[in-house]
């Protein structure tokens, strides 16, 4: 496979207008309130203006775009409106290789464009915003709207389905329990080199470095002078990377779990496998409390596994579903709080017999569905290229060895991961400026029990970033926006008010 050399990013970021020329201002609040003692005056949250000579031809939504939308999702008052808007490909070495196509979904009554950037391995932005759209306050819609944001080869937005099916589910469905994950580099091998046929030079284009250059040109596009945004997981890293390349644009930003800053890809992976043990024992915890179908949840999840390794069960879609995909099917509903009761039905259908619910959470790693092409092959390859770390074949299987142990359930799963990117081609590491204490406050959103941004390593980047805020929702599941009034609340605040909380607020579970 060839090797792959990243150029640093050619984005223009567009020249700020002058005051003569400024947007009408929407509130000229005195930004920074609350008892936090580390946001100084000199840093206040830019005030909100309307879009000027916005560029982004939005139309009603429809066909698949529309279909997508969960129509419960959204308020029926709320309007939903669709654009495709230009970014430049720019892929390593090659930075005039033409465009890409971004997918944009507007929801919401508001004058002020609000982005939303999620896990690239997870919803597509316009389908979790609209998503997002009925769990936050409707006065905020009042002020924004939500754009959701379709990161580059996800959802509409150049959709990428590079990995042949037979190849994706080997992957998926490798033993967590093997002892040599040998086999499983070779897979991930083979897979690369499809990526790498279908893909050509636009394989290195997938990172996340690329991606904060597509938020400025979006913002360019829509006519705003600074950027406002919310990110989850991932979603946050290219945030975070757009505040480090565009500081003079940076508006307000909240970032809802941000992935752990460590460069050791081991030290980040074991991160989560020990939030993904967190979250399963608060859904236990939850099932135990609860009109719950498993009386033990632990106990119930190592029989299945025990089951599913002798004798794989078939899902509706026709794969074999052994323990890897059952696992995978778990992690999937342990991010999302609100399916807990749908993900505890599922695992006692499947100790009877019946794969088709733990299916619901696998089949879009595994399928191209509504929302767009199997999540695995854009999710891996962005990751793989934000990791500049590579483990050889023998750490690996030491490694895996020793999460095994310590993290009996999801353990050898987490370290898979290890081996998916062994094989993937290292890139030119991007330079990191850091963030400034010259950029506006950051709202830095915690989760206490987060299988996929574990609360640690968020507060690890929050220390590294000199004007962030943080506020710990003591919750489980993947992302707190949504999930909770109290961090409603203060999202409300800081977005539309502009009131800063006191770093380290707490909202309870």
């Amino acid at each position: 496979m060839p090797a792959l050399a990243v150029a640093a990013a050619t984005l223009l970021a567009g020249c700020v207008p002058g005051p003569s020329e400024r947007p009408a201002v929407i509130a000229q609040d005195d930004p920074v309130t609350g008892d936090s003692d580390e946001i100084e005056d000199e840093v206040p949250l830019p005030t909100l203006e309307r879009p000027e000579h916005p560029g982004v031809s939005w139309q009603d939504c429809e066909g698949d775009a529309r279909d997508r939308i969960d129509e419960q999702d959204v308020p029926g008052s709320m309007r939903v409106d669709c654009a495709m808007v230009s970014s430049v490909l720019d892929p390593p070495g090659l930075p005039d290789r033409g465009m890409i196509r971004l997918s944009l979904t507007r929801i919401g009554n508001g004058d002020i464009p609000l982005l939303v950037v999620n896990d690239v391995g997870g919803l597509p932005g316009g389908v979790y915003a609209a998503r997002l759209a009925g769990q936050l306050p409707e006065e905020m819609l009042e002020t924004f709207s939500l754009v959701g944001v379709d990161r580059r080869y996800t959802g509409r937005s150049n959709p990428n389905e590079c990995i042949e099916p037979d190849t994706r589910e080997r992957m998926l469905g490798f033993d967590p329990a093997a002892e040599d994950l040998k086999p499983l580099i070779d897979t991930a091998g083979s897979a690369g080199q499809q990526c790498t046929i279908e893909l050509g030079n636009e394989q290195g284009a997938l990172d996340s470095w690329r991606s904060a250059g597509d938020l400025e040109h979006i913002r360019e596009q829509l006519g705003m002078s600074r950027l406002h945004a919310i990110g989850r997981g991932d979603g946050s890293q290219v945030l975070d990377l757009y505040a480090q390349r565009y500081p003079d644009t940076v508006g307000r930003f909240i970032v809802d779990g941000i992935p752990d800053p460590a460069d050791d890809h081991a030290a980040k992976l074991e991160g989560i496998a020990e939030g993904t043990q967190d979250a399963f024992e608060a859904f236990a915890a939850d099932c135990s409390r609860n009109d719950c179908p498993l009386d033990d949840a632990e106990a119930a999840v190592t029989e299945l596994t025990g089951e599913l390794r002798a004798d794989p069960l078939r899902t509706p879609q026709g794969e074999l579903m052994g323990p890897a995909l059952a696992l995978r099917a778990i992690r999937a509903g342990l991010a999302d709080r609100e399916r807990w009761p749908e993900l505890a039905e599922g695992i006692g259908d499947a100790l009877d017999g019946d794969a088709a619910g733990l299916a619901t959470f696998s089949e879009p790693m595994l399928h191209a569905t509504i929302n767009g092409p199997p999540t695995v092959d854009t999710a891996w390859g962005t990751r793989c290229n934000d990791t500049p770390t590579r483990l050889s074949p023998d750490r690996i299987n030491e490694t895996s060895a020793e999460w095994r142990e310590r993290f009996p359930v999801f353990g050898g799963l987490v370290a898979q991961r290890l081996a998916w990117c062994a094989p993937w081609p290292t890139v030119e590491e991007q330079p990191a400026e850091g963030i400034t204490d010259e950029v506006p406050p950051i709202l830095v959103v915690t989760t206490a029990a987060d299988p996929v941004t574990p609360e640690e390593g968020s507060q690890r980047r929050a220390m590294q970033m000199p004007t962030s805020v943080t506020l710990s929702w003591q919750g489980a599941g993947h992302g707190a926006i949504g999930r909770s009034g109290c961090v409603n609340e203060r999202v409300h605040g800081f977005l539309a008010d502009g009131d800063v909380p006191a770093d380290g607020t707490p909202c309870p579970a």
